[in-house]
């Protein structure tokens, strides 16, 4: 099993930044696909960025530009840079682990291409 722990949700305004972590414990040397998602509560779960083992990295439309999305390997953490956050970016952020080989393109932008999920951390932009 993977165990994760996202952190660094919060209030901000709108036009600010945040930075979320993710810490995975646990089965690590299945961390090839990684990626964030979100969701607010009455809505689907929604890709944000995906990262394939520090090497290849895919965003959603509505991030590109603003987010950035990167991993420490060595430590097994991975991160989520937000800048110019909008109010529509409100939502609880969720880290995700795949125990696929690879993040296969468009397949990680389906929430059950993951298997290990975070709790989620609420990020709320006024």
């Amino acid at each position: 099993h993977v165990q994760l722990v996202e952190s660094g949700g919060g209030l901000v305004q709108a036009g600010g930044s945040l930075n979320l972590s993710c810490a995975a414990t646990g089965k690590t040397n299945v961390l090839n696909c990684m990626g964030w998602f979100r969701q607010v509560s009455d809505k689907e779960r929604e890709a944000v960025a995906v990262d394939e083992s520090g090497t290849w990295t895919s965003y959603a439309d509505f991030v590109k530009g603003r987010f950035t999305i990167s991993r420490d390997l060595s430590r097994n953490i991975l991160y989520l840079e937000m800048n110019n956050l909008q109010r529509d970016d409100s939502a609880t952020y969720y880290c995700a682990v795949s125990t696929s080989d690879g993040c296969y393109g468009s397949s990680s932008s389906r929430p059950e291409f993951f298997r290990y999920w975070g709790q989620g951390t609420q990020v709320t932009v006024s």
